[in-house]
């Protein structure tokens, strides 16, 4: 995308030209359940699904002829309670889908079903324990119900009605699953059955090829990542890499094309990219295929499953983007971009993806949520399905760019910029949004549900990717290893900094918020930097490094307890890392935060107990009155209902204009 590196200068000299200001959309706009969701194509592209939310909270889906998109059946509508977060077709004829239960958090509460796509045949498959209205889901035989450690893998692509499975052990001291196991599925008739050959005893994660075929299995034990591979489905597993999980070198394996070829994410001048790798040599290919300077690769390939080749990928550098290697599909997407000149146009192919009549096409940009559309490639004609925010208007959205700043080290850090709307011009009050994780990206140019609304309440919104993020590349990766509190800090301070120097943010109105991590950092901002931050909000929050690792609820595995975290945020039982948490926690500092401070967080949070909560919020009352905890019954790490994004959303914005928007 072009970086509108001038877009202040232009806000300067417009800004007598302002008009009347626009009422600003509701929290409800922003934070519903989206109205058009989980839209597929079916293996042939005769026909698409949709999820669409109904007021109250229950999903229907649906699935529509794509001759005529007016023509659909209702497959089912799930309860109030419940929601249906995945779907995949089977076959052309046969739909599955996954339902959840929003009502606690963990994780075996996933239903999985199959239905013919006229709503016949419905077929309860893997039981969460959920209990389905009658009029809701027919009538079912429930005597061959899979229980909840079973979980939906990936589809066949062999036209048959066949699903592959995983099934999850325990080890009887997590509380997540250590291993895995894979099995083949029949949606019709209910009948499971193993696969042919051995299957690695401690791998968790799987690769299939475009057959269906489990080929490439990744085990983790102590801190180590083991990749194995076989030939055929009853062939010997054999090991292509094994290597530190964290900071190790080797390769991540990312999918099979046609040919036979696995394709892996490897280290290329600093950055992850694309290779092919050889399986009868058993190396990496000299040269990657995709390198993109100053991201890691990431991608989704698109598979023409009736040749069984690779004719494109969908790539997210800055933004989405696809790379079309068939001449056909690189012509269709320029010819759909010169129909939808504002947005950023994503084409997603039916399996036989060279030969189905349609394409679907999600139109996103920084200020529009998704719109589904159909086209018809005989004539080029598009048909809407519907958009995710129907009410949400793009010209009434922020501009939203990406940028890098300097670190006060010199490290670059890329960071995500939203402007409010309209035309006003000046120092603004300004949002530091800290993404959680941390070792994760935390920004895209697409639609933000979170930095709109914060936008569109006139607040500059800055989401710094400070280091100990992924994405780009693994120097700034590991320059956030135990920096909890340090240098990622820091990188927010020095982004608050940066947006002042740009003439966006008022240094007297600058707030920082965030969830998990990032109330973590939220909390460490007030602490060690009042000058900076006037005001701050958290969430589902981290209020202390060593009850990371003490609490015995939580969901962290033995295996992250003992390696993944050890490596990434310190070893308690290290004495120089034991105190770099104690002078670094904000559970032991509660006393120096004396900024106004809203907190939340969900009485089912299995990530972050609520005991990080109520112990933080003990100890900061006692010294700051200005503080205010709300708690979220039924709600886990993050906000699953629709009503507690809303209700969480309208808090913020109140507490927001009390404490930040006006002037001191």
């Amino acid at each position: 995308m072009i970086h509108r590196c001038v877009t202040s200068l232009l806000l300067l000299a417009s800004a007598l030209l302002a008009g009347p200001a626009l009422a600003a959309p509701s929290a409800e706009n922003f934070f519903q359940a989206p109205k058009a969701n989980h839209v597929e194509l079916s293996p042939k592209g005769g026909y698409v699904t949709m999820v669409t939310t109904l007021p109250g909270g229950a999903s229907v889906l649906t699935v529509h002829e794509t001759a005529d998109a007016a023509k659909y059946k209702h497959i089912i509508r799930t309860s109030n309670e419940e929601v249906i977060i995945a779907v995949h077709w089977i076959n052309e004829n046969r739909v599955g889908f996954t339902i959840k239960n929003r009502r606690i958090e963990f994780n075996g509460n996933l239903d999985e079903m199959a239905a013919d796509r006229d709503g016949s045949n419905l077929a309860h498959l893997i039981t969460g324990n959920l209990q389905h209205q009658q009029e809701a889901t027919g009538s079912f035989i429930a005597s061959k119900l899979l229980t909840s450690d079973y979980a939906f893998f990936d589809v066949m692509h062999d036209g048959s009605d066949d699903i592959l499975l995983k099934k999850y052990f325990w080890n009887n001291i997590d509380p997540s699953p250590d291993h895995a196991r894979l099995y083949r599925l029949n949606t019709r008739t209910r009948q499971l059955r193993g696969l042919e050959g051995t299957q690695p005893t401690s791998a968790l994660t799987w690769l299939a090829d475009n057959r269906g075929v489990p080929r490439v299995a990744v085990s983790q034990r102590k801190g180590r990542c083991t990749t194995s591979y076989r030939s055929d489905l009853g062939g010997e597993w054999r090991e292509l890499n094994n290597d530190d999980c964290i900071v190790g070198k080797g390769f991540s394996p990312e999918f099979f094309d046609g040919d036979d070829t696995l394709y892996v994410q490897a280290n290329h001048k600093g950055y992850g990219a694309l290779f092919r790798y050889d399986l009868k040599a058993m190396k990496i290919d000299a040269e990657p295929i995709v390198s993109v300077p100053g991201f890691d690769y990431c991608g989704e390939a698109v598979i023409d499953y009736a040749s069984r080749r690779l004719v494109g990928l969908h790539l997210y550098t800055d933004a989405g983007t696809t790379y079309w290697m068939h001449p056909a599909l690189k012509a269709e997407q320029a010819k759909i971009d010169g129909m939808l000149t504002t947005t950023n146009n994503s084409v997603f192919c039916a399996d036989e993806c060279l030969t189905a009549p349609v394409l679907l096409v999600v139109a996103t940009s920084d200020r529009q949520p998704p719109q589904y559309i159909i086209y018809h490639r005989d004539s080029g004609k598009m048909d809407g399905l519907g958009y995710a925010h129907p009410d949400i208007k793009a010209a009434e959205m922020g501009l939203r760019d990406l940028h890098r700043f300097a670190a006060r080290d010199g490290r670059s850090i890329p960071a995500y910029v939203t402007l409010p709307p309209g035309k006003a011009s000046g120092p603004r009050p300004t949002v530091v949004l800290v993404h959680g994780g941390p070792a994760v990206r935390g920004a895209y140019w697409d639609w933000d549900s979170e930095a709109q609304f914060l936008a569109s309440r006139g607040y500059v919104v800055i989401q710094p990717e400070f280091r100990g993020g992924t994405g780009f590349g693994a120097d700034h990766f590991n320059a956030g290893l135990k920096q909890w509190g340090m240098a990622m800090q820091t990188d927010l301070v020095d982004a608050a900094q940066w947006a002042v120097k740009q003439g966006w943010a008022d240094p007297k109105r600058i707030g920082i918020m965030g969830a998990s991590y990032g109330s973590y950092a939220t909390l460490m901002g007030l602490i060690q930097n009042p000058e900076v931050f006037r005001c701050g909000v958290e969430w589902a929050g981290v209020t202390d490094i060593d009850l990371l690792f003490s609490t015995t609820y939580s969901d962290a595995s033995q295996e992250n307890l003992k390696y993944g975290m050890r490596t990434l945020i310190g070893d308690p039982d290290n004495a120089t890392d034991a105190a770099r948490f104690r002078q670094y926690s904000p559970l032991l500092r509660a006393a120096e935060l004396k900024q106004p401070l809203l907190m939340a967080h969900g009485l089912e949070d299995r990530r972050v107990p609520i005991v990080h909560a109520t112990r933080f919020y003990d100890a900061v009352k006692r010294s700051n009155p200005n503080v205010e905890l709300i708690t979220y019954p039924n709600e886990g790490h993050g906000w699953s209902k629709e009503e507690t994004r809303i209700a969480f959303w309208q808090r913020v914005e109140a507490f927001l204009d009390k404490n930040l928007k006006q002037a001191p």
